[in-house]
């Protein structure tokens, strides 16, 4: 690669950005980072009418969450300004204006009612759709007729009638299209704002974009944009077309397989440092094997090359792993700075964060290597900070034990630390854990009864670290409480 690389990322302001878009950003800037290129972002804004006001920014803070920095674009600017195609309307007029003067494009002036006419007419006959050329070879007179009767009008390319259009996209190897099956389509609409195809290429010759890495569902467009990129005097850039993004059904990638926007899984307690290493296996691949790898590992190895052309699989469950996988690796200050927002979002825990912030750090290394995502937080470790726990008293009672055992049970382990010190994991397990023999019960037995009666739960973090955190006098509270509870179940 002898010329500097420069990649971009340019999505339209349309709703919040998806996951297939976040992929195509990632890969465009694993590739500039690789080679030591720039990695450019620009706002395809000029489709007024499905811009969703709020999206640019939620398009910043998406790529900003996930480390993805910019070296140009619209808010720290760059020498090609601006990056924002709304402000850029006069270059694309200019370019339009040259093809029709040059007889490459055309102005069609079809009503909206005469197209829609069409469209129903090809259904009916069952053809192919696409503009059916009525105004491409209209004489002088026939011409100078329209623009009288017509107010609005749009410039369509001028696509050739025969032969082929060939590329060598850098993941698909030699693409062939037959120029026959591609319609003449609009350049320039009647509100003189462009379509996609003309503004793209366009910008991308103006801002030297070396490689245009995209998904699959533009590799139809890419023909048009080389037959656009000849006709306007221009050099195209390398594409590269990635694969599609299935569900593990194999079907369109939906809600229902666990997609959601940048924004969704920052919420639901993804890690940006998860989803950065799955995103980039969506379609890239180390090897056959690897899957949990650095940032900076990913980048010193990524390649196009190494991308496959077949669908990638979106697997919910495997992100799931590989989040959890990240959060047992973070340190306990990291563990808590990242599950705060959580905590705080919390009625019963948002309080002690703010008066008694050592003690919630003390709760989250006993929940650190359970929790899947940084929204399981507050639930895993909710029972330490409310003041009554709320239970099916059957729970005190383990499988194969009667009420008046469990009973027994808690009552001799409330008498064994009621006066032990310090109250420590150590001496509580030295305590509680022949305690059992001397009762002539299961180890199970026992320690299940007082882990519902001080958490709650049947399942919940190792017990003696949970007492300890408790401290004495939660413990003894709530394993009080249990007594009762079972005495009054024996009434």
């Amino acid at each position: 690669m002898t010329a500097p690389i420069r990649a971009r990322f340019a999505p339209s302001p349309t709703g919040m950005p998806h996951i297939g878009g976040v992929r195509t950003a990632l890969f465009n800037w694993l590739f500039a980072r690789r080679y030591g290129g720039k990695f450019l972002l620009r706002i395809e804004d000029t489709d007024v009418a499905r811009t969703v006001e709020g999206s640019v920014e939620a398009i910043f803070q998406g790529l900003q969450w996930m480390g993805l920095n910019w070296d140009e674009g619209p808010d720290i600017g760059g020498p090609f300004s601006p990056y924002y195609q709304s402000q850029r309307l006069s270059l694309y007029q200019e370019a339009a204006k040259k093809l029709v003067e040059q007889g490459d494009a055309y102005y069609c002036y079809c009503s909206s009612q005469r197209l829609e006419e069409m469209r129903k007419e090809q259904q009916a006959k069952k053809l192919p759709p696409g503009y059916d050329r009525c105004c491409r070879d209209l004489t002088p007179e026939e011409r100078q007729k329209k623009e009288a009767e017509c107010t609005a009008k749009v410039v369509r390319f001028k696509m050739p009638l025969t032969g082929q259009t060939k590329f060598n996209d850098l993941i698909r190897k030699e693409v062939v299209f037959e120029n026959s099956t591609l319609d003449d389509h609009v350049l320039l609409k009647s509100d003189g704002f462009p379509t996609y195809h003309l503004a793209n290429v366009v910008d991308d010759h103006l801002m030297e974009i070396t490689h245009v890495i995209r998904g699959e569902e533009w590799l139809s467009s890419t023909p048009r944009h080389l037959l656009l990129y000849q006709a306007l005097g221009y050099q195209p850039p390398e594409f590269a077309h990635l694969p599609l993004i299935l569900g593990p059904d194999r079907s369109k990638l939906s809600k229902r397989h666990g997609a959601a926007s940048v924004k969704e899984y920052a919420e639901q307690g993804y890690l940006p440092d998860t989803l950065f290493n799955f995103m980039s296996l969506t379609g890239w691949s180390l090897d056959d094997k690897t899957e949990l790898m650095s940032r900076e590992e990913i980048i010193k190895n990524f390649s196009l090359e190494r991308i496959s052309p077949t669908a990638a699989i979106f697997n919910i469950e495997k992100l799931k792993w590989m989040n959890g996988v990240y959060i047992r690796k973070l340190t306990p200050n990291q563990f808590y700075e990242a599950s705060q927002a959580f905590l705080m979002a919390d009625k019963a825990i948002a309080g002690a964060v703010i008066t008694d912030e050592s003690y919630v750090r003390s709760t989250l290394p006993l929940v650190q290597d359970r929790a899947r995502t940084l929204a399981d937080v507050p639930e895993l470790i909710r029972f330490f900070f409310v003041e009554e726990l709320e239970y099916e008293t059957k729970l005190l009672v383990e499988k194969d034990m009667t009420a008046e055992i469990a009973l027994k049970a808690l009552e001799a382990g409330y008498a064994g630390i009621k006066d032990l010190k310090p109250f420590d994991a150590e001496n509580l397990e030295k305590v509680l854990r022949p305690l059992a023999a001397e009762l002539g019960m299961k180890t199970g037995h026992l320690f299940g009864a007082l882990r519902t009666a001080t958490t709650g739960r049947i399942a919940a973090p190792p017990l003696f670290q949970t007492m300890a955190v408790l401290g004495k006098e939660r413990s003894l509270k709530r394993i009080e409480a249990a007594i009762n509870k079972l005495k009054s179940l024996s009434i």
